[in-house]
């Protein structure tokens, strides 16, 4: 991700923005049926990553694949990158269908994890009127609060864990409670939910398997 950054970073203003809105998760993507962006959008971002963020990001996918293995891990990424991006696809479509404008924004800065202010808004080249249709929306945000809120909802101790998730949570409502708010604010609380009800449902799920594995070793006992 960081080579590629750098390389785009490097392209003309122009051929760089076409690239990232052809991988973008855009409204004009999505509704022509361009459905591999919700994979490569992802992966592309429109800076390199900074150093704090690349650390944080290392660390949340590093520590959720050593609690939950590759395949959770990666699962939970995807689905909260997908399923954020979806929503707001559903939520623009509407806007953009009654006319409705909004900003050029990107999802590649620091700010965009759950723990910081929504991620920056920047320009990239002339824009048509209807920019939400064709925005620049790439990076890896949205899967990063899915997974975040996914390690919070499954912290062993109760307390900790409640602690965990109400804040992250109240960090991903502030944005889209402010008047400046970007549509994807509103995804990356989308993500946060989203990494919050699958970690719940693992939780609930090893939980509900101990318990099975419980009985089954008190009922050979007592059968030995």
């Amino acid at each position: 991700m960081q080579l590629g950054a750098y390389a785009t970073a490097r392209l003309p203003g122009r051929r760089r923005t076409e690239l990232l809105r052809t991988h973008s998760t855009n409204v004009d993507n999505l509704r022509a049926g361009r459905w591999q962006t919700l994979a490569t959008s992802a992966v592309f971002v429109e800076e390199p990553l900074p150093v704090a963020y690349s650390a944080a990001l290392l660390a949340a996918l590093g520590t959720a694949e050593a609690r939950w293995g590759v395949r959770r891990a990666a699962g939970v990424f995807a689905a909260g990158h997908a399923g954020a991006s979806l929503l707001v696809y559903g939520a623009l479509r509407r806007r953009t269908r009654e006319g409705s404008p909004s900003a050029n924004t990107t999802r590649a800065s620091p700010e965009a994890s759950a723990t910081h202010a929504p991620h920056g808004t920047e320009e990239t080249g002339a824009e048509p009127p209807d920019t939400t249709a064709r925005a620049i929306d790439v990076g890896a945000s949205y899967g990063f609060n899915a997974t975040v809120g996914a390690l919070a909802a499954t912290v062993p101790h109760h307390g900790a864990r409640a602690a965990a998730t109400a804040g992250l949570l109240a960090l991903g409502v502030r944005p889209v409670l402010r008047r400046g708010r970007t549509f994807t604010d509103v995804g990356h609380l989308a993500a946060l939910v989203i990494g919050v009800a699958l970690g719940t449902g693992m939780r609930v799920g090893t939980g509900m398997r101990a318990g099975a594995e419980r009985r089954t070793g008190a009922n050979s006992q007592i059968r030995a």
